[in-house]
């Protein structure tokens, strides 16, 4: 029996000519690279029958790890009270490596402070989820957040962005 192409096999071999000069992004490794649960007024805390106001703080950091490696770090510190008592406080520091290939110098930025979070932060959310049931308490869902408008915000407050800035050289 003879093999067949599919047009599923991936290959990894340079391509003649220069052909391999198309930008190419994509998700290495990811991982939980801190991860603190404290719950300090158990078990009194938990005869309280209000539940607690939870505040949410996210930081995005980058680094170059590698020639075409960077590091993408999701960071989010949660407080929850409930009448001046500490319910449970979660410092979570999630990360993934990201392989960027032939992509323009203007472009990393936004995709490594915009794309990446999104990509990371439904695994980020899980482990928060679960981390915060774990502890005792009603897991916590965090809700969707768009990574690249927020971006997109911030680049603009800081000049670096302007609407209909197209990266002109």
């Amino acid at each position: 029996m003879a093999d067949q192409d599919n047009g599923t096999s991936l290959d990894t071999q340079p391509m003649a000519n220069g052909a391999d000069t198309a930008p190419a992004a994509g998700l290495i490794s990811q991982y939980v690279k801190d991860l603190s649960f404290e719950n300090p007024n158990a078990p009194a805390i938990f005869q309280n029958p209000n539940p607690p106001a939870i505040d949410v703080q996210f930081n995005i950091g980058m680094a170059q790890v590698g020639d075409e490696v960077h590091e993408v770090i999701l960071k989010i510190d949660v407080k929850a009270e409930a009448e001046g008592q500490t319910a449970f406080i979660v410092d979570l520091t999630y990360a993934g490596l990201f392989g960027l290939r032939n992509v323009p110098a203007d472009a990393v930025q936004p995709f490594l402070l915009g794309e990446a979070p999104r990509l990371l932060f439904p695994f980020a959310r899980r482990v928060l989820a679960d981390c915060v049931r774990d502890g005792g308490f009603p897991p916590l869902l965090l809700e969707p957040i768009d990574f690249g408008a927020l971006y997109m915000q911030q680049a603009e407050a800081q000049g670096q962005f302007t609407v209909g800035d197209v990266g002109h050289a």
